[in-house]
């Protein structure tokens, strides 16, 4: 089992960028698929970005691509979320999420969750 806690959420003007982490603590981080998920208010929880054990497969939402970058430190266990040109419909709670298998884009293929970071983009 794998703990995940989330950090780095906050209030951003449009534009702005801002830094996700996410923390793992329990059994060997890097034997985890990583993704990062949000939710908005009265939406489904929506896969964002993911990334293999190694690092070396990496997959983006259409929404996202070329503005937010993922990457994970395996000798730190911690998964990083790097955020630019930041947009209000980018509002919503941010989770990472651990994979026992793979990269999944459903929510149903990962096994553990973090409580989330909220970041709020304001226009």
């Amino acid at each position: 089992q794998v703990q995940l806690v989330e950090s780095g959420g906050g209030l951003v003007q449009a534009g702005g960028s801002l830094r996700l982490s996410c923390a793992a603590s329990g059994r060997t981080f890097s034997i985890y698929a990583m993704a990062w998920f949000r939710q908005a208010p009265g939406k489904e929880r929506d896969f964002v970005s993911g990334i293999s054990r190694s690092g070396a497969n990496i997959y983006y939402a259409d929404s996202v691509k070329g503005r937010f970058t993922i990457s994970r430190d395996n000798a730190n266990d911690t998964l990083y979320l790097q955020m630019s040109s930041l947009k209000p419909e980018d509002t919503a709670v941010y989770y990472c999420a651990a994979s026992k298998t793979s990269i999944w884009y459903s929510r149903s293929g990962y096994d553990y969750w973090g409580q989330g970071t909220q970041v709020t983009v304001s226009s």
